[in-house]
């Protein structure tokens, strides 16, 4: 299993928080890319339950890590 921030993106919207069904299910429906689905079919726990990216990818960057200022833009 590998994520790339690209792969990632397309969970954002997913209904946190989720079961791995539950994400495969929001996958299929959204379109997204079949590496992102192939991702959550190799998670392995199908009952627990998963409260965002950070719990699937543990080095999942989150805004802080960005070394930008949004009031810039």
């Amino acid at each position: 299993m590998y994520w790339t921030l690209e792969l990632a993106h397309h969970l954002e919207e997913a209904p946190w928080p989720a079961t791995r069904d539950e994400l495969i299910d929001y996958g299929i429906r959204s379109g997204v890319p079949i590496e992102v689905i192939e991702n959550l079919q190799e998670l392995e726990d199908e009952e627990e339950i998963y409260e965002s990216m950070e719990d699937i990818w543990p080095d999942y960057p989150r805004k802080d890590d960005f070394l930008f200022n949004e009031e810039e833009f």
